[in-house]
């Protein structure tokens, strides 16, 4: 024990004080009951724990104070350190989830109570020692308290990290069990439900954010926000993408999304799952497509639902020159100009159901000047505005080149 801050007397007195300490050893047991009374009678954590637990206090409360005695009376156990005690008790506390500082107020309860024992010795003449080297007994002791707070501290939190660590790598391996597939096993997708914390019938999503740049985080920190918000959510990292689990409680899809906007600092896609763990692999593969129909370098969260012609093109990426070319091609093959300026024509009329009136309140121009765009439009296309087939493929045509509609990217 590091007891620099104790002045060093003559072995003398050193042996005089151990004797008085050396005293409380018959008692050891009655005063560790003592004390294991007063905390489950006064602490209501221990006075909630089951009667094995309390038992267990009993024991443990027992140990430390025989050894603690023991040390201080000059006779450690030669096999077994109190340091050891310590820091054996700290990974235990730990691995329990008891409080840290319950097993704190417990050590300064047991450190006055073995002080107060101490004083009474004195004053019962059941041992005789000066007053000035009772205080320096008492200086020893509560340096001690000093050693053993910062052992079991030290122990406490690398169990702790260890456990944590544990826990969020066993987490992370079920999340990759899921975007695999596995979540159709129904014995896995009862052991994931156990680990993530997940009720039987509990909705869930999927989020997924791909990385444009390993330095840079397209979604920071949304576990704390969720979880400020009561939304429990589990994340990795898998493929160049960021995903998480997300336990939806009784919030629509939208509400989450407004929830996970602030964090969005990339392309984020959002996608629920049908069918609950059974559909997470297929949710994983649909957000990430709706994260990935948004242009690079943005910072925008969008769910599945408002991307549907996206992702569909997307998920077919053969189709798409061809698509272009039987649709807006004639319109890009005009001269940069009238093609930009044709196109930006044709986003506004279906971003309005063809609309000249709106489209030109959008364009900031006249409704004549829209009108006679849109002729040259259908006559370049082939295809008629009015037409509810060409207006869709039209659509598609201007997402398959990149330019989306009614201001969409």
């Amino acid at each position: 024990m590091d007891v620099a801050r104790v002045p060093t007397l003559e072995p003398s007195l050193e042996r005089e004080i151990e004797r008085a300490w050396a005293s409380l050893l018959g008692r050891a047991d009655a005063i560790a009951d003592d004390i294991t009374l007063t905390l489950i009678e006064r602490d209501p954590y221990w006075s909630q724990q089951p009667p094995d637990q309390q038992a267990h206090l009993r024991a443990s409360t027992r140990e430390h104070i025989r050894r603690g005695i023991q040390a201080m009376a000059g006779r450690p156990d030669p096999d077994l350190r109190a340091i050891d005690v310590w820091r054996e008790n700290g990974r235990l506390r730990a691995r329990q989830g008891v409080p840290m500082d319950r097993v704190l107020s417990a050590y300064t309860l047991g450190t006055r109570t073995l002080w107060e024992a101490l004083l009474r010795q004195g004053w019962d003449h059941e041992v005789e020692i000066a007053e000035h080297l009772m205080l320096y007994a008492g200086q020893k002791l509560w340096a001690a308290l000093d050693v053993q707070n910062a052992v079991f501290v030290e122990s406490y939190r690398r169990e702790s990290t260890r456990l944590q660590r544990r826990d969020l790598q066993r987490q992370q391996s079920f999340l990759d069990g899921l975007v695999e597939g596995r979540g159709a096993d129904p014995e896995f997708a009862r052991e994931a439900r156990e680990e993530l914390g997940l009720g039987s019938d509990e909705s869930i999503l999927c989020v997924t954010a791909p990385f444009s740049d390993p330095l840079d985080e397209p979604l920071r920190a949304p576990e704390d926000r969720l979880e400020r918000a009561g939304i429990v959510s589990h994340w990795h990292v898998r493929g160049g993408n960021y995903f998480g689990l997300v336990s939806r409680g009784g919030l629509s899809v939208r509400d989450v999304c407004d929830q996970l906007r602030p964090c969005v600092a990339g392309r984020v896609g959002v996608a629920a799952c049908a069918d609950g763990l059974a559909g997470f692999a297929t949710a994983y593969q649909l957000a990430s497509r709706a994260a990935e129909s948004l242009p690079r370098g943005a910072h925008r969260l969008v769910a599945l639902a408002d991307r549907l012609p996206e992702v569909l093109l997307a998920g077919s990426p053969e189709v798409v020159p061809v698509l272009v070319a039987e649709t807006v091609g004639p319109i890009l093959a005009q001269p940069p100009q009238l093609a930009d300026t044709l196109l930006e024509t044709l986003a506004a009329l279906l971003g309005h159901d063809g609309s000249p009136t709106h489209a030109a309140q959008a364009l900031y121009c006249h409704r004549n000047t829209v009108i006679y765009r849109m002729k040259q439009i259908e006559s370049i296309t082939g295809r008629s505005l009015a037409d509810a087939h060409d207006k869709f493929e039209l659509m598609l045509g201007l997402l398959a080149a990149g330019r989306g509609y009614d201001g969409r990217r």
